[in-house]
C-alpha cells in the first residue's frame, strides 16, 4: 500500500511538473503583441499600380482639402496657420502665390467647413509629346452645421517623381489643383490665318 501511495504521489508530482513547464513555454498575449509587426499580423493587400495611384491620389486630395478648410476657418495670421499653409505647399511641386487662389476663393465664398471626396478616377491626357496625369473627382462641401452645400466635379493635375536613391518609390505632387483639363487644339495642322 505504501508503494502505491508513493507511486501516486510521484505521478501527481510529475503531472504537476509537466503542466508547470508547459505553461512557461507558452507565449503570453503581451509578449505576442510586443514582438509582432504588421507584416506577420496582417496580410498585405495587393494592388495593381493603377489602384495604388488612385488610392494615393484620393488620400492626397482629401488631405489637401481638409487642410484648406482648416486654414480658412482660422485667422490666417497665427503660427499654426503658417504651419498649415506650409504643409499645404508641400503637396505641390512648385507652389507660388496663385497656387491656392482658386481653391480658397471657392471654399471661402461658400463658407465651407468640411469636404468629402467621392468617385476619384485618374486618367492621362496626351498633349503634343507629353503625357499629363489628371485626377477627376467629385467633391461634396458641407457648412458648419454639416449640411451639404452641393457636390461638384473637379480636376487636379499631379506628377509622380521617382526618388533617385530608392527603386520603385515615388513622391506625389500636385502641379495644378482645381484645374481644367487641356482642351484639344482645334486648329488643323498646316492651317493658319
Amino acid at each position: 500500500m505504501k508503494k502505491i501511495n508513493n507511486f501516486l504521489i510521484l505521478t501527481v508530482l510529475l503531472v504537476f511538473f509537466a503542466a508547470c513547464t508547459k505553461k512557461s513555454t507558452e507565449v503570453s498575449d503581451l509578449d505576442k503583441l510586443r514582438n509582432s509587426n504588421n507584416a506577420k499580423s496582417y496580410p498585405a493587400v495587393q494592388m495593381d499600380s493603377m489602384q495604388a495611384i488612385n488610392s494615393i491620389t484620393k488620400q492626397k486630395v482629401q488631405e489637401l482639402l481638409d487642410l484648406s478648410t482648416l486654414y480658412l476657418s482660422g485667422n490666417r495670421n497665427t503660427e499654426i496657420d503658417t504651419v498649415i499653409y506650409s504643409q499645404m505647399e508641400s503637396y505641390f511641386h512648385k507652389p507660388d502665390s496663385l497656387t491656392f487662389k482658386r481653391l480658397f476663393k471657392e471654399l471661402d465664398s461658400m463658407k465651407v467647413r468640411a469636404v468629402k471626396v467621392n468617385n476619384l478616377n485618374v486618367y492621362k491626357e496626351f498633349y503634343k509629346k507629353d503625357t499629363l496625369d489628371y485626377a477627376k473627382f467629385n467633391v461634396e462641401y458641407f457648412d458648419d452645421k454639416n449640411k451639404s452645400l452641393g457636390s461638384f466635379e473637379k480636376n487636379a493635375q499631379y506628377i509622380l517623381l521617382s526618388k533617385p536613391k530608392l527603386k520603385k518609390e515615388f513622391k506625389f505632387y500636385f502641379l495644378d489643383f482645381y484645374s481644367k483639363p487641356l482642351k484639344k487644339d482645334s486648329t488643323l495642322v498646316g492651317v493658319t490665318k
